[in-house]
């Protein structure tokens, strides 16, 4: 039995059927037969190649909508007049486009551009680009930022969008893809919660160890020593005041030290965006209780007692 709506051949109903483009038939693979003619190409009509300076685009389709945009981003294009009834008495041409475009989506264009590029360079999904292109539309719509450069509201607007997808992302790190200082992006950060009436959670120090072992080239074993020791020098509030990324970094550096894959604080510093003093004093402050904070089935190269100790 077989829908009648579905097309299949009436011989082999299970067989895949093949298209031809050019003449339009649908054929079943098992015997050749054309179950299907005159079917409806729903590819593009013409291909348009950004290279071609001719001024005429044959395409008579326009961009992807953009919710985003106000009107919808629908608009048409007109094309230039050929005959006389184009053209009034005095030779200007009846039907123009509108050439411009309104301030605020030229404005909300270029936001969008920069978080894009700014999500590019560190390699951030566009789920995220997404929410942060939303996060500034309320922003822009709202007024409520006036006076603030746009740039830093995009900035901002991308990091909440990083900590609210749970993949949070430092300001030096938002920072260094970015034009705007670190401090005018924390103003605008806590600017933006206060407006939208939003909150982020907490940003704790397993959300930066996975990434910060991956890119310093750490084994498995290290990374979930580190985590170990982070989470229990939290819990017995052995570092109390420091944040999270110095003190995901000390465990890292203590982790390393313990094992064969020895890392410096340098290298640890470079890669987390913390100085090697702030690494240090976090350090100094775990050393007297490395014992409780290492993991029970840690494989020791260096024993505890051999520990750099500052």
């Amino acid at each position: 039995m077989f829908d009648a709506n579905t097309v299949c051949c009436y011989a082999h109903p299970d067989a895949p059927l093949i298209e031809d483009y050019r003449a339009g038939d649908q054929i079943c693979s098992e015997c050749g037969l054309v179950v299907g003619d005159r079917v409806i190409d729903v590819g593009s009509e013409w291909r348009t190649f950004s290279n071609e300076k001719s001024g005429v685009d044959p395409s008579r389709v326009g961009g992807p909508e953009n919710p985003l945009l106000g009107g919808g981003d629908l608009s048409t294009m007109i094309g230039p007049g050929r005959g006389d009834a184009s053209f009034d008495s005095f030779g200007v041409s009846k039907y123009q486009n509108r050439r411009t475009m309104s301030s605020s989506d030229r404005t909300l264009i270029n936001a969008f551009r920069e978080i894009n590029n700014m999500a590019d360079r560190i390699n951030l999904p566009k789920t995220i680009v997404d929410r942060a292109n939303n996060l500034f539309k309320q922003v822009h719509d709202g007024k409520n930022l006036k006076g603030r450069a746009n740039d830093a509201i995009a900035s901002a607007c991308l990091y909440i969008a990083c900590r609210q997808e749970g993949v949070p992302r430092t300001f030096k790190e938002i920072c260094a893809v970015s034009k705007i200082s670190k401090k005018e992006i924390g103003r605008c950060f806590k600017l933006i919660l206060k407006a939208l009436e939003t909150s982020v959670d907490l940003i704790t120090t397993g959300d930066f160890m996975s990434r910060f072992c991956s890119n310093l080239g750490l084994p498995n074993l290290v990374q979930r020593a580190a985590t170990h020791i982070a989470r229990k020098a939290v819990e017995l509030d052995i570092v109390p005041g420091r944040s999270p990324i110095s003190v995901a970094a000390a465990a890292i550096y203590m982790a390393s030290q313990a094992s064969e894959d020895k890392r410096t604080q340098k290298d640890i510093g470079d890669i987390a965006g913390v100085a090697d003093v702030t690494i240090r004093q976090s350090y100094k402050l775990m050393y007297p209780h490395a014992a409780k904070l290492f993991p029970d089935d840690f494989n020791f190269a260096t024993p505890i007692d051999q520990l750099p100790m500052m």
